[in-house]
């Protein structure tokens, strides 16, 4: 499926001088219409430093490929398969919800074609926001980067933690969401690399776990449970494959599986934060090309599998799992186990998944304090979220974003499964936001590029199917965004809260980047203005060296190398 070309010893170097001439004179005046000679040799001569400069000078590489690999699990396998499986599962059915599952990993791996390509040429902090200030229109990376930075803030995943501790303690969630929320703020505060320690090993907690899942449901699914129960393909048969939605027929099955993807979006959410830390990662180029690459068949392999497992274990007409309580007790897993009458397990999913949690939330502390990092580099945000500690740390952009943590104590209401979903529908639309630009930066890159006369063979790494990828997974998010919130549309089921959660950004969005535009006068690239020159000279002088071939027992490292 995808190719890169990784620099050998003999080639470490790239190019010779007069290979060198040969690319500069690529950029030829023939391929580049009505291009006037000083627009070219700004092409030619960007200012690299303007690019890595704050990057590279006040962020430490702290991390390894192995952490940036994991750091994607963290990220991708939050609460959302653990938890809000079961409510996918209650309005598609089983067959609804494998296809959602199925349709989203499709998704998100042809998007990360596109956003391997362009974060291994500008491997940057906060990747995708300074991408669209490079490639399209400085005010799309105002917007997204604010956005970003807002959905960060979010405490979802806190709220999650919190609900998840519930399961065990009668005590109030506040006490527990004030632990969390200082213990996050905590290991985000002396060094990307102890971070990146503690969530190798949450990530590897995290792994087991699915495993662990796949097994026992299988197990269940044969009768290997205590009551010798064997399920096979029951629950397909009966209640059925699909479950009608709003409408009886065809209709009403269609509509559930299409109300599904939704909530199957969240469960993927993270995917787009692997090259968010490209600057703090040795290699970055050939790391997060790598790790992006790879996300295709590791998470939608694992997500895919656990789907059609939980489908399996659990009837779609269980009233535990439609009237979810946001912790364990609604979890599909956790109620298939209580069916089969097994005792400890429940207990060990339970902490495993409040580990995911936490992860996932100190994850989005680290996102939004580079996302505001990132801001500042390009004088979107204030200059004082430049500052770092000795140990690169953006200490103030963390600070900040840990400020609106508290937000989490809105779960101590009687609704509290209601807020959970509320900020689920909201990061939901944010992540589609988010894959929209991934793959309008590609496309905008790619044009550049041929505009330019810049043949594809020039990147540091490539995958062949990228450029159309970059479309096909753009249209569809841009689809599932617009039908997000379709309920709202259907007569009598309006609901204010739902169809703000599901479309908030999009107004949000708009008012900032007309807003920026506005006030900045910011233009949009046309594909001969973008600088592509010094993103492909920056490569060429920085060679990396290749991947270090597995062998043996290295194989095993393949799980998170």
């Amino acid at each position: 499926m995808s190719s890169s070309k990784e620099p050998t010893a003999s080639s470490i170097s790239y190019t010779d001088s007069s290979e060198k001439n040969e690319k500069q004179e690529n950029i030829d005046f023939n391929k580049i219409h009505d291009v006037e000679v000083a627009e070219i040799q700004t092409i030619r001569d960007g200012d690299t430093e303007s690019v890595f400069g704050e990057d590279r000078t006040r962020l430490k590489q702290g991390l390894n490929q192995r952490h940036l690999q994991m750091l994607t699990l963290v990220g991708v396998f939050g609460t959302g398969i653990f938890l809000s499986s079961g409510g996918q599962l209650a309005t598609a059915g089983p067959c609804g919800t494998f296809l959602a599952y199925t349709l989203i990993a499709l998704i998100v791996g042809l998007n990360q074609m596109g956003l391997a390509e362009c974060a291994s040429l500008m491997p940057t902090s906060s990747a995708t926001v300074r991408h669209c200030e490079q490639f399209v229109d400085e005010a799309w990376g105002f917007t997204y980067g604010w956005v970003s930075v807002w959905s960060s803030i979010m405490p979802n995943e806190i709220s999650a933690a919190a609900l998840i501790v519930s399961y065990w303690s009668d005590l109030s969630q506040g006490i527990w969401i004030t632990i969390i929320i200082f213990v996050i703020y905590a290991s985000n505060s002396y060094s990307i690399r102890f971070y990146g320690e503690l969530e190798f090993v949450f990530a590897i907690i995290k792994l087991s776990l699915l495993i662990g899942l796949i097994i026992v449901s299988i197990v269940i699914t044969c009768g290997g449970g205590p009551n010798g129960k064997s399920i096979g393909f029951q629950y397909w048969r009966n209640p059925g494959p699909f479950v009608e939605y709003l409408t009886k027929g065809d209709l009403g099955k269609f509509a559930g599986f299409w109300k599904a993807l939704s909530g199957v979006v969240y469960s993927y959410g993270g995917v787009q934060s692997v090259p968010a830390l490209a600057a703090e990662v040795k290699y970055p180029r050939r790391t997060v090309f790598t790790a992006c690459k790879r996300i295709f068949y590791r998470v939608s392999i694992l997500m895919i599998l656990t789907a059609f497992c939980l489908t399996l274990i659990v009837p779609s007409n269980d009233k535990t799992i439609a009237n979810s309580t946001g912790n364990a007790a609604s979890s599909p897993f956790v109620v298939a186990m209580k069916n089969a009458n097994i005792k400890v397990l429940p207990h060990v999913v339970n902490a495993a998944v409040l580990t995911s949690a936490f992860s996932a939330a100190n994850l989005q502390l680290v996102y939004g304090s580079r996302n505001l990092f990132a801001l500042a580099v390009k004088n979107q945000a204030p200059k004082i979220f430049l500052k770092t500690n000795k140990r690169g740390i953006p200490w103030v952009g963390t600070t900040f974003c840990a400020c609106f943590m508290p937000l989490a104590y809105m779960n101590l209401s009687t609704s509290s499964a209601n807020v959970f979903n509320w900020f689920q529908s909201i990061v939901s639309a944010k992540l589609l936001f988010g894959w929209i630009l991934i793959s309008s930066n590609h496309i905008h890159m790619t044009r550049a590029m041929k505009v330019q006369g810049i043949p594809r063979s020039r990147l540091p790494h490539s995958i062949g199917f990228a450029p159309q990828a970059a479309w096909i997974s753009g249209i569809a998010s841009f689809i599932l965004l617009l039908t997000g919130g379709f309920k709202n549309f259907v007569k009598g089921q309006f609901l204010i809260s739902s169809f703000f959660s599901s479309y908030f950004i999009i107004p949000l969005s708009l008012g900032l980047y007309f807003g920026w535009k506005f006030f900045k006068g910011t233009k949009y690239l046309k594909p001969h203005e973008v600088d592509l020159e010094s993103l492909f000279k920056d490569a060429e002088e920085n060679p990396e060296p290749p991947l270090e071939k597995v062998r043996g027992w290295k194989l095993l490292t393949l799980l998170w190398s």
